[in-house]
């Protein structure tokens, strides 16, 4: 049997499962649950042909078998199919994983076990866990970072033959977060509403189809807070106070801090005035994106901006309850903006 590599990413193994190779374990594990349920739907519904699924198709849950069970089913032969698939759902709630390991020494090669772990990740020193990594695969679904969003928007449009500009992907990160089943959902309601002939979402139908304001949002906040525009940041402020499901506060305070974090290292740039070297120094994906940091640093000085940082991790910490008895976590947000502007 061929070696599998280890460390594969997402799309290399889509692509191989899109190939029709089929690994003869999968250890999907991770606090990301998108891409583990993508894997494991993709094999539930392409390793088999339909008719096949009713005998050689087995899913169960982990705090229903036990490991020894487990095994015991993948060591089967498939009826009147090339193969067999058994995924074990919800996997950590498998007891004991020392009674897996005589079956990853010897895989039964019609067999495709799928094993889905979320919410944390496997112990590696476990034989199963290194033993797949030489015969079979393992994967570790990661959170995205905020600063990934943007580009995980443009990616999953670009493959449904749509286009976003900057802001509208901005707009949509800030508003929904991390949670990628939640943000995919949202952007395929976005690609349904799109017209054959117009396939570029703009911060208008952002504002119609997710209900994001384009004009009051973190994305013109911080867009705002770096132009050192304090009527149109006030403008803003006094919206989300009169709409407090548009700007989260626990949102907004990690949004600015990582502005003012960027705008820090900026000052240490080589060539801090050219747009794509700057970019390239921050590891942002273009020179427009350095943008707001040029004009950030023409408004701010570098001992403002250390002083900014300060004030941001303290009201970080009083949003979360630290020397902070009764203030309400708006009235925070709303000193801190001033604390930066003035």
């Amino acid at each position: 049997m061929a070696e599998k590599k280890s460390g594969l990413t997402f799309e290399q193994i889509m692509r191989d499962l899109r190939a029709g190779t089929f690994a003869p374990i999968y250890i999907l594990m991770g606090e990301e649950p998108y891409y583990i349920d993508q894997i494991c739907d993709f094999i539930s519904q392409h390793a088999l042909r339909e008719e096949e699924r009713d005998f050689n198709q087995t899913i169960v849950f982990g705090a229903d078998v036990s490991a020894a069970q487990v095994a015991d089913m993948a060591k089967r032969y498939p009826m009147m199919a090339e193969r067999q698939v058994v995924i074990v759902k919800e996997a950590q709630g498998i007891k004991n994983w020392d009674q897996l390991d005589a079956y990853a020494d010897h895989p039964q090669p019609t067999t495709v076990l799928v094993i889905c772990y979320k919410n944390g990740t496997i112990d590696g020193r476990k034989k199963i866990v290194s033993k797949c990594r030489q015969i079979g695969v393992v994967f570790e679904s990661k959170k995205k970072r905020d600063y990934e969003l943007p580009a995980f928007i443009e990616n999953y449009l670009k493959q449904k033959n749509a286009t976003i500009d900057h802001k509208s992907s901005q707009m949509i990160a800030e508003y929904i977060g991390a949670d990628l089943s939640r943000l995919t959902s949202e952007l395929d309601k976005v690609i349904i509403s799109l017209p054959d002939n117009a396939r570029q979402v703009t911060p208008e139908i952002v504002e119609q189809q997710i209900g994001v304001s384009k004009d009051y949002n973190g994305f013109e906040l911080r867009s705002a807070v770096a132009n050192h525009d304090i009527l149109k940041a006030n403008r803003i402020m006094k919206y989300f106070n009169n709409n407090p499901r548009t700007g989260n506060a626990y949102m907004l305070i990690p949004m600015l801090f990582s502005y003012f974090q960027n705008l820090m290292l900026s000052y240490y740039a080589p060539n801090r005035n050219n747009e794509n070297d700057l970019a390239q120094w921050l590891g942002l994906r273009s020179g427009w994106a350095a943008r707001e940091y040029i004009t950030g640093m023409r408004n701010y000085s570098g001992v403002k901006v250390m002083r900014i940082i300060e004030k941001i991790r303290e009201t970080d910490a009083k949003s979360k309850g630290l020397d902070n008895p009764n203030t309400p976590i708006e009235e925070l947000l709303q000193d801190l903006i001033f604390f930066i502007l003035h």
